[in-house]
């Protein structure tokens, strides 16, 4: 929330679980064997579900693996679990199914020789002998489109499982012979798989095969459905605020029995055209990143209102209230802090594309744990993507973006500007750590920002802060941003100053406090 410085893939495998209840695979598979979801209504106790995940996951991985002629991954399945030959997915369709309609050779022997079946059935009502008698080619065909669409029909934002109200219609529908893998070859009028399969002892019922299936997709990549959130997930029932502003609130709350962050829009202005925009873009932006010392983003709810965002809980609470009731930091812990912070925005600023925060300040910079071992920076709000073309580019911004207090002078001057406008609030925020006050703390925050315009820096009044430290601290807020260090350099140097300040003395107070 902003109030000045004050505020605060295409279609997924479906696959058949235990029971013949449908569950829809919503994450890419890999060889970790990382667990797609169970129905929930799948009925099982924790420990048969544990197992039916498993199990779910490890079809999902041969399914794919032979969809992709990736033999080699294909043969390590079977051999950590032979019963994986006769995996299905929601449609009774087996890897050796897979493998005859695209022509994968060494993919079939390799199934064949771990024992497939060779006339498994599958599921699929697509060969053109009806109960009724022969039917035109065009009606069977288009029967079979709808039974595809209705498998892997999308529903809401996220593609799931058909429901039994949305099949009916079709299961009831003409009795058609069923497919084997031989059929699908030669639907596909693969030859050698033809002759393959039936050295094998193979059967073909009908022509056509399988081989009318939608158009095969690249590999589940995250959409939608990985992050919207039902509302109804989120208990308020015992939330408290953590901040206001004049757009929402942000609360703790609780979504899936795990406490998070909840940037609430005001109902009153979930229509506003750019409110809904900024939250929107804020939400495109944390979607993208992935850092330990970014705030993790977990969901966010967007087709009701109100319009809210979900962020990982950070028990530590924000950099300002910390320095509120510590005051200044020991050199080591304010470095430790600094290490912190300049990792998250050197992955930020990382190029081609470019994330300026444009409101790096205190509160917007979190502590992991009420122990202070780490900080994250978060509150994406005002942030600017951009593709850099140039590394010495400027561009034309918007102007007196963010809290004055940390405000780059050519930002205050609305001059065009560059990422670097971040490193000088970070300069500004490492003031404070070390000094303990705010930068210019005698002045009101537009005040402040301007006399940094007119070229003043605060003065340092604490000892003990190494020289370099000073240093690199001046050159990050230098007046001409072309000369302020990069975060990949600032990162170099706190290194080089800690190791210096950790030689210059090994008792435990040089190491950072725990609170």
């Amino acid at each position: 929330m902003k109030n000045g410085e004050d505020s605060g893939i295409g279609s997924l495998p479906i696959l058949q679980a235990k029971g013949n209840k449908p569950v829809s695979c919503a994450t890419s598979p890999s060889s970790s064997g990382t667990s797609p979801c169970v129905s929930p209504s799948s009925g099982v106790g924790s420990t048969d579900r544990v197992r039916e995940k498993a199990r779910v996951s490890r079809t999902s991985l041969i399914l794919w693996h032979t969809h992709q002629n990736d033999v080699s991954a294909v043969r390590k399945l079977l051999e950590e679990d032979p019963s994986l030959v006769k995996a299905r997915d929601y449609d009774n369709r087996t890897p050796l199914h897979v493998a005859a309609l695209h022509g994968w050779m060494e993919v079939a022997l390799c199934l064949l020789d771990n024992n497939a079946d060779v006339n498994a059935q599958d599921r699929w009502h697509n060969t053109f002998i009806l109960k009724n008698g022969m039917r035109s080619f065009y009606q069977p065909l288009s029967d079979f489109f709808l039974c595809s669409f209705l498998t892997l029909t999308f529903h809401g934002p996220c593609l799931g499982a058909p429901r039994k109200d949305e099949t009916h219609q079709w299961r009831n529908g003409p009795e058609i012979m069923l497919c084997m893998p031989l059929a699908d070859a030669e639907g596909a009028k693969k030859k050698n798989m033809i002759d393959l399969l039936k050295k094998h002892g193979g059967s073909s019922f009908g022509q056509s095969g399988s081989h009318f299936e939608p158009k095969q997709v690249p590999p589940p990549l995250p959409n939608k459905c990985d992050w919207e959130v039902d509302p109804s997930e989120l208990d308020f029932s015992s939330s408290t605020l953590i901040g206001k502003g004049s757009f929402g609130e942000i609360l703790k709350a609780c979504w899936r029995g795990t406490p998070v962050a909840v940037k609430r829009i005001l109902p009153s202005l979930s229509d506003d055209r750019l409110v809904t925009q900024d939250f929107r873009h804020e939400v495109n932006l944390l979607v993208k990143l992935r850092h330990p010392n970014i705030v993790q983003f977990l969901g966010a709810v967007t087709q009701r209102k109100p319009l809210m965002l979900i962020t990982e809980y950070l028990r530590g609470g924000d950099l300002h209230q910390y320095l509120k009731e510590k005051g200044s930091l020991h050199p080591l812990t304010a470095i430790s802090f600094a290490l912190d912070m300049a990792r998250g925005m050197a992955y930020l600023h990382n190029e081609p594309n470019v994330i300026i925060h444009r409101d790096l300040k205190p509160r917007n910079v979190l502590l992991v744990n009420s122990s202070a071992d780490h900080l994250k920076v978060g509150d994406f709000g005002l942030s600017k993507l951009i593709k850099v073309q140039n590394s010495h580019d400027v561009y034309k911004m918007t102007g007196e973006t963010g809290s004055y207090r940390y405000m780059a002078p050519e930002v205050f001057r609305h001059r065009k500007y560059d990422k670097k406008v971040d490193v000088f609030s970070f300069a500004m925020i490492l003031y404070e750590m070390l000094e303990g006050e705010p930068p210019f703390s005698n002045f009101e925050p537009y005040e402040a920002a301007k006399r940094v315009a007119e070229g003043h820096r605060p003065m340092f009044r604490a000892k003990g802060i190494h020289p370099d430290l000073k240093k690199l601290t001046e050159e990050c807020w230098h007046a001409d941003m072309s000369r302020r260090p990069p975060f990949l350099d600032i990162l170099k140097a706190l290194e080089k100053i800690r190791e210096a300040t950790l030689s210059a003395d090994h008792s435990p107070a040089y190491f950072p406090a725990k609170s």
